[in-house]
């Protein structure tokens, strides 16, 4: 069983590194800027105007701009929602760069994916594991009656809103431990967390995504699988930090731990 855990690990390992340093990857953001910022519309070194309006933006831009929507050349004006695939099929590019358009909290912005990043190219892989089973253990889901939700400061300086969905009560390093943890749509959980090697041998906090517990609320929480969250990788991410109690007092010796 822990050659299957093991192998398992490796896999899931490699997939993470493929996917990190993919062409649209963390390591391709080069910028996130909020539109609100820029009152003319004219956000750095990207063409055309961008106007935020309550439901979307409004992309004015004139063919010498040299983007375009939907894989052909732009004029005009359009109305743009937040796109919801991957970065490598938004709607607008500039070239070989993306160009995202996200809202968080009804403030709406920009972000910019370069497959030539400077951080992309640096990129040596992710330091981590090796598999340790000690640090596979049982955990339990226990729901709020309703979500909960707080402000946090995130990775960018800000505060935003983050809804806990219950805590997680699992045995860690002889005692018993707990996580505040949002669910995810597919039932899955997600916990933000640091520990006692957290911006020392590794990055200041990880996230860990465990399966979604079953009827009783078993559950099994995997520190092999914690990972780095995506400011790890690029700047202009605004990774939510730890919830309040979710600093554990144990140097979590497995996961993701830093760029190598």
């Amino acid at each position: 069983m822990t050659t299957d855990a093991s192998d398992a690990w490796k896999q899931w390992h490699e997939e993470r590194v493929e996917s990190v340093s993919a062409p649209y990857g963390p390591l391709a953001l080069t910028a996130t800027h909020w539109i609100e910022d820029y009152p003319d519309g004219r956000l750095p070194d990207i063409p055309g105007k961008w106007v935020a309006e309550p439901d979307g933006v409004v992309l004015t831009a004139a063919v010498a701009d040299g983007l375009t929507v939907a894989g052909r050349p732009f004029e005009g004006e359009t109305r743009l929602a937040a796109d919801s695939g991957p970065e490598a099929a938004a709607r607008v590019a500039l070239g070989e760069k993306r160009l995202v358009v996200l809202v968080r909290e009804g403030v709406w912005g920009v972000r910019v994916y370069d497959p030539a990043s400077a951080a992309r190219r640096a990129f040596r892989g992710i330091e981590a594991g090796p598999y340790d089973p000690r640090w596979s253990v049982p955990g339990r889901f226990t729901p709020y009656d309703s979500t909960r939700t707080i402000r946090l400061g995130n990775a960018d300086g800000r505060e935003r809103g983050f809804d806990l969905a219950g805590e997680l009560v699992f045995p860690l390093a002889g005692r018993e431990r707990t996580l505040k943890v949002a669910q995810r749509a597919d039932g899955g959980l997600w916990a933000v967390f640091a520990d006692a090697t957290s911006g020392d041998t590794s990055f200041r906090f990880r996230f860990l995504f465990p399966a979604a517990p079953d009827a009783e609320g078993r559950v099994t929480v995997d520190f092999n699988r914690a990972q780095l969250p995506p400011c790890a990788f690029a700047d202009h991410f605004i990774c939510p930090l730890p919830a309040p109690g979710n600093t554990l007092d144990v140097a979590v010796e497995a996961g993701e731990r830093r760029l190598s």
